[in-house]
């Protein structure tokens, strides 16, 4: 973990000397300020990675503190230190751009937690501009994978890991999560980058169309084959071949594409002859390709050889932090597509398009931006121009920001241990967070384990 050059801006002495001491014993750089038109001073003429900012201070708060912060380096991440009870100054500081609170009094390991994370998230940022360098040179137009969140960055960040390499790539994901975008992402990073990506949907075709679709046939190999023809392998040779759809395939064309990946050769229809050809395997799948194993439905061996490397796409429902710039995004897009002027999206249709779940994810709400910007009558797109209104989903559950947070939080780990049988780090895992971070929850909560 990356350390931090830090600034606490805090006007109670003890408190801010206890901070100091106890960030610069993590191996963290640390500076202080007593009030904000010192904190102010100092982000003009330093480079700071986190603020660690008093909320109530005499003089300018931490709010205006904070304005003028985003206003010298918008890229300067800000915690709010605020009083327990008052939590709506502190979702007013996020709005204005804080990456996170803390409440008074302070707890050092929940206060650590939080610094961990803030330095995970900027190592992972200085990753992802290097992965836009690569994009711009390669010239892949990486504005149609938008994205913010910590998981998409972490995500993308693989991709550029996996790209350079021969290994196959097993891409997981509901329905218009966006997997061939992402095939065509490590395509485009690869040394492959000049020779095509050829794509194929393992579930539209019949057995035998799809069989002669893959590996070509020859004339006469079956009724209707007039002509010899050459199939997907051939065409990829050099490239990238996509298998969307991978647990569609039959018994047999399994055999035939793990022979493939064993031998790199195959064989087209109606012939012996042994043909080798340099491809690159990139599959996918919106099914659970485990438990179709499991059932005998797919081989395991070809599972294995598929999934050298795995990767998820997250649904649209759990990467929330991307909408706003994926909503501006294709509003622009079909605005122009369309020769139409906008001024935007009216507060009201906005939060029900961030409220919605999509669970047809980024393939449902690019129809909704379309078909929007196609009805619309006015200068804003309006409620009146969504394919739902309020009520016709389930909304934020009841009762303050805290509470809501909290046993949203109490639920999701409960259910993790259960899936986990109580393993700590197995839960951690699939909840997205440190296992120093699920133990702090456990105790906070009072739940056990």
């Amino acid at each position: 973990m990356s350390k931090l050059h830090i600034l606490i801006v805090e006007d109670g002495r003890s408190q801010r000397e206890m901070l100091r001491d106890f960030l610069i014993s993590e191996g963290h750089r640390v500076m202080e300020a007593e009030n904000g038109e010192e904190a102010v001073t100092m982000v003009a003429s330093h480079h700071y990675d986190l603020i660690l900012l008093d909320y109530k201070m005499p003089g300018m708060d931490g709010l205006a503190v904070l304005k003028e912060v985003k206003r010298i380096n918008h890229e300067i991440d800000v915690v709010i230190i605020t009083a327990y009870g008052t939590i709506e100054t502190a979702v007013e500081a996020i709005k204005a751009g804080a990456v996170d609170y803390i409440t008074k009094p302070i707890e050092l390991e929940e206060l650590l937690i939080l610094v961990d994370r803030v330095a995970e998230r900027r190592g992972l940022i200085r990753e992802n501009d290097l992965l836009k360098q690569e994009l711009g040179k390669t010239g892949v137009t990486a504005e149609k994978i938008i994205y913010q969140s910590a998981g998409m960055v972490e995500l993308m960040n693989m991709a550029s890991r996996v790209a350079p390499s021969r290994a196959t790539v097993l891409i997981s994901g509901e329905s218009g999560t966006g997997k061939e975008l992402l095939a065509r992402l490590i395509h485009q990073l690869s040394p492959r980058a000049s020779r095509p990506i050829v794509v194929v949907n393992c579930g539209a075709l019949q057995e035998n169309l799809l069989e002669s679709e893959l590996f070509g046939h020859e004339k006469g190999a079956y009724t209707g084959a007039g002509s010899r023809r050459i199939g997907r392998f051939e065409e990829a040779d050099g490239g990238t071949l996509f298998l969307d759809e991978i647990g569609e395939l039959s018994p047999a064309i399994q055999v035939k594409l793990l022979r493939f990946l064993q031998e790199k050769e195959f064989s087209r229809l109606g012939s012996n002859a042994s043909i080798s050809v340099d491809v690159r395997i990139i599959s996918a799948t919106n099914r659970d390709l485990e438990a179709r194993v499991r059932e005998g439905a797919f081989r395991e061996d070809l599972f294995y050889r598929l999934k050298v490397v795995a990767m998820s796409l997250p649904p649209l429902r759990e990467r929330k932090e991307d909408l706003p710039a994926l909503l501006n995004h294709y509003l622009e897009k079909f605005s122009l597509e369309n020769a139409k002027s906008f001024k935007g999206i009216t507060a009201e249709a906005r939060d029900l398009l961030l409220k919605y779940d999509y669970p047809g994810n980024i393939r449902e709400l690019v129809n909704i931006m379309e078909r929007a910007v196609v009805i619309a009558r006015n200068d804003y797109i309006t409620v009146s121009d969504l394919p739902f209104q309020y009520g016709s989903f389930s909304g934020a559950p009841a009762g303050t920001l805290r509470d809501s947070v909290e046993e949203l939080e109490k639920r999701l780990i409960g259910e993790a241990l259960v899936k986990a049988a109580d393993n700590q780090t197995k839960a951690a895992e699939s909840l997205g967070m440190s296992e120093r971070m699920l133990r702090y929850k456990l105790k906070k909560y009072d739940l056990k384990n």
